[in-house]
């Protein structure tokens, strides 16, 4: 009962208006798969009607990072998101997703569909794009995969498409997955964006460098090229002499692709 209070008192507060537009509201929920408490900040855009539809923008943090990177940090990725949910008026909300060392797992997963399911009951949510930088733009690439049906667009910084092919971070994605590749290969495949093009019909904007050794590119350069021989609209951008970084510039101009086409296709539709 008492976790029941806590979350239902931490909604009232932000549907109340405790969270005032412009400004980042620190959000407790309790997981229904575990009974853990879990948590997310949630940003209003500048001149909010809670009765008109927003469009929402999922931040999702790299690894070592956790739900106040994107909100927070001074980096051109962060930045650039976070300017871009103020220049198109977006619900800005940036989930933990079980932490530093998610990688889209079943738990983190789970947390998503929660707090996706928890706006769409407290606002008039509209188009919802997932986006991350590293690990988070990988687990954007996974959630859209696994739930094409609840994501409209998808912005992947310097993330990769195929965890069968990774070497890196391989005990933290093992502890997220349930296992390792060769115990669990089904669930390593299962959140390869790579292997389930057909499900990404919606705009995707990605970036990638050619230097990183830190999450390499081929994965998701391989996946563009699929996407581009299925006409699904994505902008790939790809630094030769890059690493694991999207310069401002480059973070602004896949964000932009994306919401725009998120909205003309919204607007053609009626």
């Amino acid at each position: 009962m008492l976790h029941s209070v806590v979350r239902s008192a931490a909604v009232l507060l932000v549907v109340l208006g405790v969270a005032r537009a412009g400004e980042f509201e620190d959000v407790r929920f309790i997981s229904r798969g575990d009974q853990s408490e879990q948590r997310y900040v949630l940003q209003l855009p500048e001149g909010f009607r809670p009765e008109e539809p927003q469009d929402l923008l999922v931040v999702l943090h790299g690894h070592g990072s956790d739900r106040w990177q994107f909100p927070r940090d001074g980096r051109d990725e962060c930045r650039g998101a976070r300017e871009a949910a103020a220049k198109y008026g977006m619900i800005l909300v940036s989930p933990d997703y079980r932490a530093r060392t998610s990688w889209m797992g079943p738990r983190a997963e789970e947390d998503m569909l929660q707090i996706l399911e928890e706006l769409r009951r407290n606002y008039r949510v509209g188009k919802v794009v997932v986006s991350g930088g590293s690990m988070g733009g990988t687990s954007a690439l996974t959630f859209a995969a696994l739930h094409p049906d609840l994501v409209d667009g998808v912005v992947a910084l310097n993330g990769l498409a195929n965890h069968l092919e990774y070497d890196g971070f391989q005990e933290a994605i093992a502890a997220s997955f349930g296992g390792s590749k060769v115990e669990k290969p089904d669930e390593y495949k299962k959140r390869s964006a790579e292997y389930w093009p057909e499900r990404l019909t919606m705009p995707l904007g990605l970036t990638t460098g050619g230097r990183d050794t830190v999450v390499p590119p081929e994965s998701v350069q391989r996946l563009a090229k699929v996407l581009e021989r299925l006409e699904r609209p994505v902008l790939l951008i790809h630094r030769p002499e890059g690493g694991h970084a999207t310069d401002y510039a480059d973070t602004l101009a896949v964000y932009s692709f994306v919401v725009e086409k998120v909205r003309s296709r919204d607007a053609q539709a009626r």
